[in-house]
């Protein structure tokens, strides 16, 4: 989503990349981002993109906080991905209180992370709620200050519950020393995020240091704050998507222009059949990014315009970022059929973006239900559109 002038992150954005490539393997083994790459990485104000320019962030459009998300998940998914929980985890910072907000964000180094689904529980105490639960997805969570987590709130031992029906749910923000780490990410893909669970055990956090994307109102105006919440977390998810699958078209460039299959004298470049599929899955590559481009850019217009982002509108965004990251998870296998035995080792990179661009497709805000969501809309049916 190049622009005649980029974000200056988009710069430090690209001299981290050397790094994040050497590295990847090291984060595989790791299983998390580095905290000194993480450090690195705020410098460079990574984790700055959503957070209000009245706390000293960047505030950056949409347009361009893909750009920058896409640049360092085509370098490392795992890295894309953890910048991608961090930024935009701060959209909280716009619904917060100035006071509470600029406690959390004011320092330009912090890192903030959490889990928006609400596997927790929340009972109402005087000015505070009483919080406990257990949490999957933490991604980057070891690096964070700050974590955020969904509950249900309850009033005593009764379930608070919204004018439609759902359960009310808001996002308790703590410290994260509060909070008990579990080392439970041993998974296929993604493995370099941390995302392992954590766990609160009755801790105190201040109503006013709580949020609702659903039904609370953003304190801080611009167009950036009226976009769907749940579209520009959607966006972060194809981004890393988008990005993987061009360092999988990268990758295997530089592989087919040395690698001869056995008894040949060609190199996989020189093959017909290799020329052909290449162009074909970068025009779908291509083609899929420009849907996507459309549909941010004219969701953009009107969020700038006067905020009132119709449902099908939202839906419409929605459907390009589940379109991308279900599109590039093929074509990152498609990829990896075509490197061969030499994909399969763990030297090789193509077999990392095969198992990251599926672990991406797990997501919730990209996962085929959403399909069946916004299916709904387009037929005109009654649909609970309070998520898209």
């Amino acid at each position: 989503m190049a622009s005649q002038e980029r974000h200056p992150v988009y710069s430090a954005a690209q001299e981290l990349i050397p790094e994040l490539k050497r590295r990847a393997t090291e984060m595989e083994a790791a299983r998390r981002l580095p905290a000194d790459l993480a450090q690195t990485m705020a410098e460079a104000g990574l984790f700055r993109l959503v957070v209000p320019a009245a706390l000293g962030g960047y505030e950056a459009s949409p347009a361009e906080i893909v750009e920058i998300i896409a640049a360092l998940s085509e370098a490392n998914a795992s890295a894309g991905w953890c910048v991608m929980i961090g930024a935009t985890t701060a959209m909280n910072a716009a619904y917060l209180p100035v006071d509470i907000a600029a406690e959390i964000y004011g320092d330009p180094l912090v890192i903030t992370g959490g889990v928006f689904a609400p596997m927790g529980k929340a009972v109402s105490d005087g000015d505070d709620y009483i919080v406990s639960g257990q949490w999957q997805w933490a991604s980057g969570s070891a690096n964070c200050e700050w974590l955020c987590a969904g509950a249900i709130i309850y009033d005593g031992d009764e379930m608070r519950l919204l004018p439609s029906g759902r359960p009310d749910t808001r996002m308790m923000i703590f410290p994260r020393a509060q909070a008990e780490l579990i080392d439970s990410w041993h998974v296929m893909g993604l493995q370099g995020t941390g995302s392992g669970d954590f766990r609160l055990d009755g801790i105190s956090v201040p109503k006013a240091r709580t949020v609702s994307l659903v039904t609370d109102h953003p304190r801080q105006s611009g167009g950036l704050y009226a976009f769907p919440p749940f579209g520009l977390l959607s966006l972060g998810v194809a981004a890393v998507a988008m990005g993987n699958a061009a360092g999988a078209l990268s990758d295997f460039r530089d592989l087919a222009s040395a690698k001869k299959s056995q008894g040949s004298s060609k190199t996989l470049s020189e093959r017909a059949n290799v020329q052909a599929e290449m162009a074909r899955l970068t025009a779908q590559h291509r083609a899929a990014k420009a849907y996507l481009e459309s549909e941010v850019a004219a969701t953009w217009n009107v969020a700038e315009a006067n905020g009132d982002i119709p449902v099908e509108r939202r839906a419409a965004l929605r459907m390009a970022c589940t379109h991308m990251v279900r599109v590039n998870a093929d074509l990152c296998r498609s990829v990896y059929d075509m490197g061969g035995g030499a994909a399969l080792f763990s030297d090789s990179p193509l077999q990392r973006r095969f198992r990251d661009s599926h672990a991406i497709t797990q997501h919730v805000v990209t996962a085929p239900a959403t399909w069946e969501l916004t299916g709904r809309l387009l037929f005109d049916l009654p649909t609970d559109a309070a998520m898209v």
